[in-house]
C-alpha cells in the first residue's frame, strides 16, 4: 500500500499574506437637537374605557326528573368523510455517481476565491540608539540642598521626687467611720449532736447468720454421650416420589375469552347499560343531627349558692411566726464627722507640663518660615539666649483639656 494520500498529492502550498487592516472612521456627532417624538405619541388617540362585562354563563340548576341523554355531541354531529391521499410534491432527484475518481469538487473549492494579503504597517518603535556621553549624576537635591548646622538639643532637668514627711496610715474610711450596730448573736437552729445507741458490746451475730443453716449440696450427675456409629451399606437416594410417581398427559387449558370479530358493524352504538336501566335516582334530604339524651336531668329548684368549702370550712386562729431579725437601732453620735481621706492627706501635686503647640507662638522657640502646605517651622533657643529673650516661659498657664 502506498503512503500517499489525496492531501499530499493535491495540496499546493502558497504564500501567506497578512490581512489588510481597516481604519475605523472618526465619529462626528450630528448638529442640532434630537426630536424625541414617536409615532405612538403622534398617531395614538385616547379612547374612553368602559368597565368589562362578565361573560360568565348563568348558573344552571340540575334537575333529576328528566331522562339522561347519553349520546355525546361528537357522535351526534360528527360525520366522517373519505379523505384522499395527497401526492408528494417533492422533486424527484436521481443520484448519478461520478465517472471520474474524485471528480466532484467541494463547496470550498467552488466558492472560495483566494485574495492577496497586504502587509500591515508596524507601529512598533525602533530601537533607541545608545549615547556615548557619560551619565551626569547631578540632581536638583544635590545642587540645591544647603547643609545647616544642628544646634545642641535643649534638655529639661527632671524634678526630684519628694516623699511626704508624715507616716502612712493604713486605715481606710470604712475602718475609721464604721461602728458596729448593737445586736444579739444569731442562735443556731441545728439540733444537738446527741449520741444515739447503747453501751452494750456488739457480738457480731446477725439475723441471717443466726437463722441460715448451710446444707450439703450434691454435684449434678454428668451424662455420657454415645458415640456415633454410621449405618452399614450404601445409601439409597430414591424417594417415594421418584419410584411411585406416574406421568400423565396434560391438555393445555382452553381460554374462556370470547372470539373477537374482526369486522366492524355499521349499526349505531347502544349506550344503555344495566346500571342506567335498573338504577333510578331518588330524591335525598339532609340527615338531621343525632343528639344523645342527657342522662343527668337538669335541676328545677332554686340555687342556694352554698359550696362545700363554705359549709365544711372551720377557721383557725393564726399564730404569727417569731422574727429573728435584729433590731435596727442606730446610736446617734455627737462627735463631728471626720471627712479626711488618704487622698487629701498624702497626695503630692505634680507640676503639669504644657505642650508648646497650644500657644500661637510657643515659648522657647523662634519662628523660622512657613512652607507651601501651611506648616510653621520653629527653631529651639539655647539656654543663654533663652534667658535674654523678650517672651519668657510662664510658670503656670491655665489649659482646658
Amino acid at each position: 500500500m502506498e503512503g500517499i494520500t489525496t492531501f499530499k498529492s493535491d495540496y499546493l502550498p502558497y504564500d501567506i499574506v497578512k490581512r489588510p487592516f481597516q481604519v475605523p472612521e472618526e465619529y462626528k456627532p450630528k448638529t442640532g437637537e434630537i426630536e424625541l417624538g414617536t409615532t405612538y405619541q403622534k398617531d395614538y388617540n385616547v379612547h374612553k374605557i368602559q368597565p368589562v362585562t362578565l361573560v360568565r354563563p348563568l348558573e344552571r340548576k340540575h334537575t333529576t326528573g328528566g331522562k339522561l341523554d347519553t349520546i355525546p355531541t361528537y357522535q351526534d354531529d360528527y360525520r366522517s368523510w373519505e379523505v384522499q391521499r395527497r401526492e408528494p410534491s417533492k422533486a424527484e432527484h436521481i443520484y448519478h455517481p461520478p465517472t471520474e475518481k474524485f471528480g466532484n469538487s467541494t463547496t470550498f473549492q467552488d466558492d472560495f476565491v483566494p485574495k492577496e494579503l497586504i502587509l500591515r504597517q508596524s507601529f512598533k518603535p525602533r530601537v533607541a540608539k545608545l549615547s556615548d556621553v557619560p551619565f551626569d549624576s547631578a540632581t536638583s537635591h544635590r545642587s540645591s540642598y544647603i547643609v545647616h548646622q544642628l544646634q545642641p538639643k535643649f534638655i529639661r532637668a527632671k524634678e526630684a521626687y519628694k516623699p511626704s514627711n508624715q507616716p502612712f496610715e493604713d486605715l481606710t474610711t470604712h475602718r475609721n467611720d464604721f461602728k458596729g450596730l448593737p445586736g444579739q448573736l444569731v442562735k443556731s437552729c441545728k439540733p444537738d449532736n446527741a449520741k444515739v445507741g447503747s453501751n452494750a458490746h456488739f457480738n457480731g451475730v446477725t439475723e441471717f447468720q443466726d437463722r441460715f443453716q448451710p446444707w450439703l449440696v450434691s454435684l449434678p450427675e454428668l451424662r455420657k454421650t454415645k458415640e456415633y456409629v454410621p449405618p452399614p451399606g450404601n445409601m439409597d437416594f430414591n424417594s417415594t416420589s421418584h419410584l411411585d410417581y406416574v406421568k400423565h398427559q396434560i391438555v393445555p387449558a382452553v381460554p374462556i375469552r370470547p372470539v373477537s370479530n374482526g369486522g366492524r358493524t355499521s349499526a349505531p352504538f347502544q349506550g344503555n347499560t344495566t346500571m342506567k336501566e335498573d338504577f333510578k335516582a331518588w330524591g335525598t334530604c339532609r340527615q338531621e343531627i343525632i343528639k344523645n339524651q342527657q342522662e343527668i336531668p337538669k335541676p328545677t329548684g332554686k340555687f342556694y349558692d352554698l359550696t362545700t368549702f363554705k359549709s365544711d370550712y372551720l377557721p383557725h386562729q393564726i399564730i404569727p411566726a417569731q422574727s429573728f431579725k435584729p433590731v435596727h437601732a442606730i446610736a446617734p453620735s455627737s462627735a463631728p464627722f471626720q471627712d479626711e481621706t488618704m487622698y487629701r492627706t498624702e497626695y503630692t501635686p505634680q507640676k503639669q507640663e504644657i505642650c508648646p503647640a497650644n500657644y500661637p507662638s510657643p515659648p522657647g522657640y523662634v519662628y523660622v518660615n512657613t512652607d507651601s502646605g501651611g506648616h510653621k517651622f520653629f527653631r529651639l533657643l539655647t539656654p543663654e539666649s533663652f534667658e535674654s529673650h523678650s517672651n519668657p516661659i510662664p510658670k503656670e498657664v491655665g489649659v482646658v483639656s
